[in-house]
Parts: C-alpha cells; sequence; structure tokens
C-alpha cells in the first residue's frame, strides 16, 4: 500500500468491506442527496488539504463548504497537534 499523507477509510452499507484511498495534496468531495443520480441535490462540499510547511512540518486542514472546520499542525519529529480555527 501507498504513503499518502492523507488517508480516508469508507464505510458504506453498500460495501461488504471498508473501502480507501490516498490524497498527496488536496482532496475534495461533494456530496449529493435525492432519490436517484437524476434527482439529487448538492449538500455540502468538503476538502482535505496537506501542506508541508518551511520548517518540515505538515499542516492539514478539514473544511466544509469552504469554511475551515479543523486545523492541524504535525512536526517533524512530534505528535499531531490541533490548532484553534480562525
Amino acid at each position: 500500500m501507498r504513503a499518502y499523507p492523507i488517508w480516508n477509510n469508507i464505510t458504506a452499507c453498500i460495501y461488504k468491506g471498508d473501502k480507501s484511498y490516498g490524497i498527496k495534496n488536496t482532496g475534495e468531495v461533494e456530496i449529493l442527496v435525492g432519490t436517484s443520480a437524476s434527482n439529487s441535490h448538492l449538500f455540502l462540499n468538503h476538502t482535505t488539504t496537506h501542506r508541508k510547511l518551511e520548517d518540515g512540518s505538515r499542516e492539514y486542514r478539514f473544511y466544509i463548504d469552504g469554511e475551515i472546520v479543523k486545523r492541524a499542525i504535525l512536526p517533524k519529529d512530534g505528535e499531531l497537534q490541533m490548532v484553534a480555527t480562525l
């Protein structure tokens, strides 16, 4: 399995097991709701981003509909630190 800075595990009733995929820099998901493919409506967009900082740390951000919801810094040799959002 390849290494990615962002990893998504998906559990859904249509799968017999979990599904997963990795992302290098930015992952965007558009979620539609409705009764069918032809009768579906935008519910929300969510985005996860990864950036490598000058000091070697990594920054992760999670957005819903373009607004930052969660932010974290992973120091080069440390534990993940949650950061207050703006």
